[in-house]
């Protein structure tokens, strides 16, 4: 009887045991696989920020080169628009025409601002004449993008004499003077283009050998 009792209580010791033991397993198990979720878990989180990190870094690089091609990038990395690039920093226009956008900008070369006098050219870096400076360079810049053989078409079309309107809401006339473009501004001077179809990202430059002046 006392052998009988004494296999049942080793019996019931062996299972309490196992039992204790799988449930020690069974928790073992859930811990490893727990911290095997949060590791996967963590491993996509990171992979996640650093893919986030890099298109960002390549639309920061996109930007930064499409400001650097824009039509202010290029005016100040050509020697002969230096003036021009300063004007447009002095009148608060080189954002403007660093962000993305449809142009297409006569920009006065360094010659075309020295036939300017220089009283005039005084006057117009003024910080109190920003206003001023800024009406002339915008008088420059036309929305939307005309290369040269769309000029020349729109010119032909016109009967040799094709007028339209800058940003300013004021009028350019663009003619032909063999195959040199010509455009002429409201007080009747007149500027010829010396090298045209410039490609920016943010448009197309036209360089020209006068500074245009809107009629007063």
């Amino acid at each position: 009887m006392i052998i009988k009792k004494s296999s049942i209580l080793f019996a019931a010791v062996v299972t309490a045991f196992v039992f204790i033991t799988s449930c020690e397993d069974g928790k073992k198990k859930e811990e490893q696989m727990r911290i095997e979720t949060e590791r996967v878990e963590m491993e996509a989180a990171e992979k996640a920020k650093m893919e986030q990190e890099a298109e960002k870094a390549k639309e920061a690089k996109i930007k930064e080169e499409a400001r650097a091609n824009s039509v202010a990038g290029q005016a100040m990395m050509n020697e002969d628009l230096t003036t021009l690039a300063g004007a447009l920093q002095a009148a608060d226009l080189s954002t403007m025409l660093s962000e993305p956008g449809e142009y297409t900008v006569f920009a006065p070369s360094n010659h075309a601002f020295e036939k300017l006098s220089q009283k005039k050219r005084d006057e117009l870096m003024l910080p109190e004449n920003k206003e001023m400076l800024s009406e002339v360079l915008t008088y420059h810049v036309v929305p939307g993008v005309i290369n040269s053989e769309k000029f020349a078409a729109a010119i032909k079309g016109a009967d040799g004499s094709y007028t339209f309107k800058t940003v300013t809401g004021e009028e350019l006339t663009a003619s032909m003077n063999g195959d040199q473009f010509v455009i002429k501004d409201g007080s009747g001077k007149k500027a010829q283009v010396i090298l045209g179809n410039v490609p920016a990202s943010n448009g197309i430059i036209y360089i020209i050998d006068t500074v245009l002046m809107a009629k007063k």
